[in-house]
């Protein structure tokens, strides 16, 4: 019986684990923006390590960088947008899409943004 426990231990880490890692890879974006008007684009994650990711949008002309990690169904991430520094929360959903809102330092309001696997 202990050899069970161990082994269904070892199977919900081993799940934890490989949850962590299944962020990576190429999104569709939509979103609105802080005045409600709609936008959409790419985003690309990439792994940097077992906590931590880099994240790249495009969106129409816009290209903006940053970095990323995930806890359970919880995923953020920090951006730079020339002299904007933003902040997303998402909520990861069953299906792999991330629903969530972001915001902008010094500015009042928050947009949404649903990002896809592709």
């Amino acid at each position: 019986m202990r050899h069970l426990v161990l082994a269904g231990l070892f199977a919900l880490a081993s799940c934890g684990f490989a949850a962590a890692q299944d962020v990576g890879g190429s999104y569709a974006v939509e979103g609105t923006n802080i005045n409600g008007s709609p936008y959409t684009g790419t985003a690309e994650i990439t792994l940097l390590s077992e906590t931590t990711c880099a994240i790249e949008w495009t969106t129409g002309s816009t290209t903006s960088s940053g970095i990323c990690m995930r806890n359970g169904n919880a995923f953020s991430a920090g951006y730079v947008l020339g002299d904007a520094v933003g902040l997303l929360v998402y909520e990861i959903m069953e299906d792999g899409s991330m629903e969530g809102i972001w915001t902008v330092a010094g500015q009042d309001g928050t947009g949404t943004e649903t990002l896809t696997p592709q």
